[in-house]
Parts: C-alpha cells; sequence; structure tokens
C-alpha cells in the first residue's frame, strides 16, 4: 500500500485554495466607475444647459433695427415659419478692411447660432466680439417684431406701434422695417408703421450722413416721411437736391409696404 507524501498534500492543497479564490475574485461586481462605462453601464447625468431668451413667434419674414457698432452697422433679417427661426442673415455687416474677412468668418456662424438656439441668447463668435454683439441687439429686435405681429389680434401692439388702431379691433397697428437700399452717399432704410391698411407713420432709421450728407438729410427725409403718410404709398416726388437718397428712400419704402402686404 502506496504512503501519500505529506509534501504532495500540501501542494494539492495549496492549489484548490488559490483556485476558490480565483473564482470568488471572477464573481465579484467591478466598481470602477470606468469600467461600469465601458461595459455598457450609464454614465452619471450632466446638468442641461436650455439658452434663454425670448422666441420668435407667427409666420414671416421680419428685419430687426440696425444696430451700430465700431466698425459698422450690423442688421439682421429672419424668416419664421409657425413659431420658430428658419433663416437668419445679416443683410448689413461690417465692411472693408480686415472687416471683410472678419465678417466673413462670423456672419455664417452667428446666422446658423441663431436658427439652432431660436433666440438672441448666443455666444459670440471669437474675434468679431463688436459684431457679434451688434447682431444679437438687431436678432432681438427682429424677434420682437415678429413677436409683436403674432400677438396683434390679441391687441399686444409692437413697442414702435404707438398705439394706433383704437378703433375696430381688426385695425390693428403694424411697424415694418424695409430693406437697405445703398446709394452713392450711403445706406437708406424706412420704418413704416401701418394701421387699417394705411400709413400711419414713416421714419427713415438710416440716411446718408457725413460732410454734406448731413444737410441734405435733414433737408430731404422730413419731406419724405411727410410724403409716404400722404401719398400711403411708394409713389412719392424725389425732394430737390436730394435725388439718390430720395431713390433709396423709395426703395426701401416700397420694401416696407411688400413685407406689410401692400
Amino acid at each position: 500500500m502506496r504512503k501519500s507524501h505529506p509534501i504532495r498534500r500540501f501542494v494539492l492543497a495549496g492549489a484548490a485554495t488559490v483556485s476558490g479564490i480565483v473564482l470568488l475574485l471572477s464573481l465579484k461586481p467591478a466598481t470602477d466607475p470606468a469600467s461600469a462605462q465601458a461595459a455598457g453601464g450609464a454614465a452619471p447625468p450632466v446638468a442641461a444647459s436650455p439658452q434663454g431668451g425670448a422666441q420668435a413667434a407667427g409666420s414671416g419674414t421680419v428685419t430687426g433695427d440696425a444696430a451700430r457698432t465700431q466698425y459698422g452697422a450690423v442688421q439682421v433679417r429672419l424668416t419664421v415659419a409657425n413659431g420658430k427661426i428658419t433663416k437668419a442673415e445679416a443683410v448689413q455687416a461690417p465692411k472693408g478692411g480686415q472687416s471683410d474677412q472678419i465678417t466673413a468668418n462670423a456672419v455664417p456662424k452667428l446666422n446658423q447660432a441663431a436658427v439652432a438656439a431660436q433666440s438672441a441668447d448666443i455666444d459670440a463668435v471669437s474675434g468679431a466680439t463688436y459684431t457679434s454683439a451688434g447682431y444679437k441687439q438687431s436678432l432681438q429686435s427682429a424677434i420682437d417684431k415678429a413677436n409683436a405681429a403674432a400677438g396683434a389680434g390679441q391687441g399686444s401692439g409692437s413697442q414702435e406701434s404707438g398705439g394706433q388702431g383704437s378703433g375696430g379691433g381688426a385695425a390693428q397697428a403694424r411697424t415694418v422695417t424695409g430693406a437697405v437700399a445703398q446709394t452713392q452717399y450711403g445706406p437708406v432704410q424706412v420704418r413704416v408703421t401701418v394701421s387699417g391698411g394705411k400709413i400711419t407713420k414713416a421714419e427713415a432709421v438710416q440716411a446718408p450722413s457725413g460732410g454734406q450728407s448731413t444737410n441734405i438729410t435733414a433737408n430731404a427725409v422730413p419731406k419724405l416721411n411727410q410724403a409716404a403718410v400722404a401719398a400711403g404709398s411708394a409713389d412719392i416726388d424725389a425732394v430737390s437736391g436730394a435725388t439718390y437718397t430720395s431713390a433709396g428712400y423709395k426703395e426701401s419704402l416700397q420694401s416696407a409696404l411688400d413685407q406689410a402686404g401692400g
């Protein structure tokens, strides 16, 4: 009868103990967050940071007021459908010299950001601080106008409307800004308030300035404003000595009337 050797029994017992420990460790659940995520576990929740700011309402095309910056005017036009901004574009932006490159880089990004955010709460583009600030200001103006137009049925009116149309409830005042008309001496842009199908107010939010243009504008624009209200259309006479300004005024006035529905 063969005797079992003590050393052999010790080795076999030790091997069995090690195998048991390995088996227990393999059954222990992972506790390392990185391992859990790699194995398909849910990652820790990240707090959402939705952008604030008023959103546009209604449908149509609206142009915000021109925002003056250190390097030139910035003006934004929005296309809104069913309360959503579907398109944003800068109809005016700084130009000339280095401004051309900055504008070419910044404006497309700002347009995309406006559509994505659905508000004027968008980040400035690096290297285009002034243009970004002007863009946001004009964008907010356009959104305000879209909201005012959408709420006209409830009598909300626009901040610029001035409380016209106190008679029948259907005759609500609406303020629209025409497209910028470029002239030999500078841009011209007209804003009109329409109530009951009539122009109740006309004003030039942009007109040539600097040097002799300042005097010509000061003389011509008030006459053109009066003529627009009196005629109720863009079929008005040019002011003597202000041929280019008058032509630009009529062009922008017609654009505003087109937006207002004639």
